[in-house]
């Protein structure tokens, strides 16, 4: 038993990263990411974008591993959390391609994540166009379905053998709580049974001392 929930653990772990809200396939069209909020404890409107960052994007990377998602985290509450999405422009890649660029031509940053807030959204390049996302006040759901309408993203559904497991994981977490909740109830009434014992050996020494 023991080895099967293991087992379990693990599988949940991977599945988790594979299947879930965020878990969809970006076109090719979207070229980069950048997520700018504050991780600060005083979240002032950035909860929903903390919750996309934990949970969706890791997702979302996962499934789109070649496309650049930088993180720019830092505490000013009063900025507006922000996701700009970089989408290739057809009318000007059909006209910008490295045969005919010149020396200056502008090409998209490497640009790594930060935690300082150095980060920034770098301008688009030159057959780049944005679309932006405030997040403040938004539920990560809310962000999500956003994001999935702006980017045409598709989202992946587990396949019928991950689907059993996600069903597997369920019902043995369900049944871990019922023995959990088990387990609680016989903790009390031998809790109480312990109480009622002392209870009857104190009344019984008293008893016993007064007709000393």
């Amino acid at each position: 038993m023991p080895g099967v929930i293991r087992r379990m653990h693990k599988l949940k772990a991977l599945l988790d990263i594979r299947h879930g809200p965020g878990a969809a396939i970006l076109p090719p069209q979207v070229t980069r990411i950048h997520f700018e909020y504050a991780g600060s404890r005083n979240d002032m409107g950035h909860m929903g974008p903390k919750k996309f960052f934990k949970e969706n994007l890791p997702r979302l990377k996962y499934w789109n591993p070649a496309t650049p998602m930088i993180v720019n985290r830092h505490t000013d509450n009063s900025i507006t959390p922000t996701m700009t999405i970089y989408l290739r422009d057809e009318d000007k890649h059909a006209r910008y391609d490295d045969s005919t660029a010149g020396p200056d031509s502008a090409k998209p940053s490497t640009l790594s994540s930060a935690w300082d807030g150095s980060a920034k959204a770098p301008l688009p390049a030159e057959d780049e166009r944005t679309v932006t996302i405030e997040m403040r006040n938004q539920h990560s759901s809310l962000i999500l379905k956003e994001f999935l309408e702006k980017t045409r993203a598709v989202p992946v559904f587990p396949t019928p053998q991950e689907q059993t497991d996600l069903d597997e994981i369920e019902d043995l977490k369900r049944r871990g709580e019922v023995d959990r909740e088990r387990l609680r109830k016989l903790r009390e009434a031998q809790k109480r049974e312990e109480a009622l014992m002392n209870q009857a050996r104190s009344e019984a020494a008293a008893f016993k001392a007064s007709n000393a």
